[in-house]
């Protein structure tokens, strides 16, 4: 079942079109990887499923309900969550208070505490230092908390926007395992920006390529891996 598809999406941050008529389709519980170069319309892409670039043609669609005149807010509510890129953690707060942060939308207190200690299970290093500042985290957990501060929205389509970035690959592998987990303990589905075709590529069902705001190929995880243009323009000795 198609959980999310973009139809012929234009987008433009003033006189800069950003993208030239995107279309994806996103199935219910799969992990999708968005590959590209710098520029390529990736993050706005996720920008304009969240609502925060608004379309000039084309449309945006989840769980067969149209997004168009949705707020932020009113999309988070329908269950889509993104995890910026850069993580945009509150430095100030703890890591506890940055949590409940992601819930509020909600008003279950009972559920909330429950999430929050699932996030705990998924990233136990979080709740060892639940009470100190966010700001005071490594970059890896930073991360965690961007990551876990989203499923407090309890998201059915989560949006990442480059989770591996300036990272250590120990800790690309330990965040993209927590990905897995999501995806399969939760039933979560999974829209990946990710500059690291390679890992990107390695963790996802199916991907689609960017370049200049326009899909110029998709495919299986698989047929990308073995498609030589991809592999020479984005994998190239990466692993």
């Amino acid at each position: 079942m198609t959980l999310l598809r973009l139809e012929n999406v234009v987008a433009s941050y003033g006189a800069v079109r950003a993208l030239q008529g995107i279309s994806i389709d996103v199935q219910s519980g799969a992990i999708v990887a968005l590959l590209g170069a710098n520029g390529a319309g990736k993050s706005t892409t996720l920008k304009t499923i969240s609502g925060m670039v608004r379309p000039a043609s084309g449309f945006v669609e989840y769980d067969g309900q149209r997004l168009e005149g949705k707020t932020p807010n009113q999309i988070v509510r329908l269950g889509i969550a993104q995890i910026p890129e850069g993580r945009k953690i509150f430095k100030d707060l703890t890591v506890s208070e940055n949590l409940r942060m992601g819930a509020y939308t909600r008003k279950d207190k009972a559920g909330i505490e429950q999430d929050q200690e699932l996030v705990f299970v998924l990233f136990p290093i979080l709740k060892e230092r639940a009470r100190q500042l966010g700001g005071s985290l490594s970059g890896g957990e930073q991360q965690m908390l961007a990551i876990g501060r989203g499923l407090m929205a309890r998201p059915r389509l989560l949006l990442l926007d480059e989770p591996s970035l300036g990272l250590a690959p120990l800790l690309v592998a330990d965040i993209f395992q927590a990905l897995r987990r999501i995806n399969k303990e939760r039933g979560t589905t999974l829209l990946i920006v990710e500059q690291n075709a390679h890992v990107a590529l390695k963790n996802a069902n199916f991907g689609y390529v960017l370049q200049v705001g326009r899909v110029a190929t998709e495919g299986t995880s698989e047929e990308l891996q073995r498609n030589r243009e991809v592999v020479e323009s984005y994998m190239g000795t990466q692993q």
